[in-house]
């Protein structure tokens, strides 16, 4: 891990030092009116401030950000950039594709010492990552509300392998890219909230193969009156809900 880590490092750094000298030379030899352009803009940033109370102050300010902003747009060291970062997500994504990561809790043996703390940390099953797929272990583990931010990678949650605790049990999950899957036994009842930009979902029987910017509730008949139930929040920009009865 440490060697992959400095690897990751490396190639960083070069692409970073490949923007700069790209900058040099978009600066210098391609495109030298980018140093007036960017004084002019500035300046009327400075300038917008300090008369902002006026009118006038407000069309320099406003004039000056949009300038500035689409002389950015407009650079080679920017475009360069801007295909850097998607080329490597992309990478990421088939990586966390190919090689989902399962958590697994770890149980610690409890002292026999006496404690003076007042509270504890519960182990998680989940952590927020921005590129790595997550699922529960395929062994019996302890039950936990599950609260996570996941950038690109799939999460599946298997209930059947869980005692939930009488009462409501939370899942909340929000995604930016990647599929989430929750299995659920029969006997659990379920509530779920779903919002999204762009996608698609199956709620046991309900399939949507096209769903663009929703919000959809969904509630099993049993939900308020049963002992053991869950409720779902899932926030994706894309991808796909499965909540599947196991």
């Amino acid at each position: 891990m440490m060697i992959q880590n400095n690897v990751k490092s490396e190639y960083f750094n070069w692409m970073i030092l490949i923007g700069i000298l790209l900058l040099f030379l978009e600066v210098l030899f391609f495109n030298g009116g980018l140093i007036i352009t960017f004084i002019l803009s500035i300046g009327s940033i400075y300038l917008g401030r300090k008369w902002k109370p006026r009118f006038s102050g407000k069309v320099f300010f406003w004039i000056g950000w949009i300038w500035f902003i689409i002389t950015i747009l407009n650079m080679m060291t920017f475009r360069y950039f801007l295909c850097v970062v998607l080329l490597y997500f992309i990478i990421q994504f088939f990586q966390t594709q190919q090689r989902p990561k399962k958590i697994k809790p770890v149980i610690f043996e409890k002292s026999s010492e006496p404690s003076t703390e007042l509270l504890k940390e519960r182990k998680k099953l989940f952590n927020n990552r921005f590129f790595s797929s997550q699922e529960t272990p395929e062994y019996v583990y302890e039950w936990n509300d599950v609260n996570i931010q996941v950038g690109i990678g799939n999460t599946v949650i298997d209930l059947s392998e869980t005692v939930l605790p009488k009462g409501e049990s939370v899942i909340s999950i929000r995604s930016i890219v990647g599929n989430v899957t929750i299995l659920v036994p029969y006997e659990i009842e379920v509530h779920i909230n779903h919002s999204i930009i762009a996608g698609s979902m199956v709620i046991f029987q309900e399939e949507e193969q096209r769903v663009v910017n929703e919000n959809l509730i969904y509630e099993t008949e049993n939900y308020h009156s049963s002992e053991q139930k869950v409720k779902l929040f899932t926030s994706l920009i894309t991808g796909r809900l499965e909540v599947k009865r196991i």
